[in-house]
């Protein structure tokens, strides 16, 4: 298997990591303004590496605002397009994207949440049991203050909640938002105006949903709960937590109040779980390579569906809304006097 990747940054080198765990016989090469890795072929442009290295996968990590302009590029290409999230920015067109991804065998966004054991436990339990959901509320951010990486901001944050909300709750219905309430900064490199944070409300079927992500909330801080209505008429509660204390470490507690004490109906922690060190901080995103690796090899279906294109193009039409929409402060002056920006090596941080 041949594997171009397209920004082999800090996001391109985790999913170097995690399909090269997945053992199956790989081949990487990168295109950059420059050359990354000596041990592997490089190249300049998109279409140089299409045409010299034949690939069978490609996977686009470059900063969010360059990802509409390579994803048109890749035009034509007939094998696999994997993808960070969010899939554009709120300024691209979306229709060209999709267009150019007509010929691709296969379509996989990076919306790694899916791919939590607590994610998956909660999901099949609320489909088993005919769950409909009251309310869901989110909590997700994490401190991106003088990162030195691009961003168009919050928007590559608040993508993984709003997933997970529909994803595990939602049982074919959209998410409508109501109201949207931001704040702005110059906390990233791209600027001094860069939305960092929301307050979102709005509805799923018959569900309310309300949540708050941000790019400066100093500590990682990732949790969304719910309450479901049983076919019965009971409530059912339930609280995921991710990537606590550590990544990859999360839980999930899913239970009835009774009037003798909660009635535990599932629960779950990873977290006590030994974690290979060429695995760390890449489990999630090495089930999902696992998935796309054997089925560009071997053709076998994912273990479950892929984050494919249609779910991204959702996505964004929902992100660029709540971009337009939100009623915003500041801008937050974090910097004032100029910054100087450090280049983090603390993935932990990172992520």
């Amino acid at each position: 298997m041949r594997i171009l990747i397209v920004g082999l940054g800090y996001a391109g080198t985790r999913f170097r990591i995690a399909f090269r765990n997945t053992r199956i016989p790989v081949e990487f090469a990168h295109v950059g303004r420059r050359r990354r890795d000596p041990d592997i072929p490089w190249f300049t442009s998109v279409r140089e590496g299409l045409d010299r290295f034949r690939p069978d996968v490609v996977v686009v990590t470059v900063p969010d605002a360059e990802h509409a302009g390579i994803l048109v590029e890749l035009a034509g290409f007939e094998g696999f397009v994997v993808t960070e999230k969010p899939l554009t920015t709120s300024r691209d067109d979306i229709t060209a994207v999709a267009a150019a991804m007509a010929k691709a065998s296969g379509f996989c966004m990076d919306l790694v949440e899916r791919y939590s054991e607590a994610t998956v436990r909660l999901r099949d339990h609320v489909r088993r049991g005919g769950l409909r959901l009251v309310r869901a509320h989110f909590t997700w951010g994490k401190d991106r203050i003088n990162d030195h990486r691009p961003t168009t901001g919050v928007a590559s944050e608040v993508i993984h909640p709003l997933d997970l909300v529909g994803w595990i709750a939602g049982g074919g219905a959209d998410l409508e938002l109501d109201s949207v309430l931001g704040t702005r900064s110059d906390f990233s490199v791209s600027g001094p105006d860069v939305l960092d944070s929301v307050a979102v409300a709005g509805r799923l079927g018959p569900g309310v949903v309300t949540g708050y992500s941000s790019f400066v909330n100093i500590t990682r801080k990732r949790e969304v709960d719910f309450v479901f209505r049983a076919p019965d008429g009971g409530l059912e509660y339930a609280s995921a937590v991710y990537d606590t204390p550590a990544w990859d470490a999360d839980r999930l507690r899913v239970w009835r109040r009774t009037s003798d004490g909660d009635e535990v109906l599932c629960e779950l922690d990873t977290g006590a779980r030994p974690v290979p060190e060429d695995a760390r901080t890449v489990v999630k995103l090495g089930r999902m390579a696992a998935d796309v690796a054997r089925f560009v090899v071997h053709g076998e279906q994912p273990a479950q569906p892929f984050p494919g294109l249609s779910d991204a193009l959702a996505l964004q039409e929902l992100l660029t809304a709540m971009e337009r929409e939100a009623r915003t402060t500041g801008p937050v002056a974090y910097f004032p006097d100029g910054r100087t920006v450090l280049q983090e090596s603390d993935w932990e941080r990172l992520g």
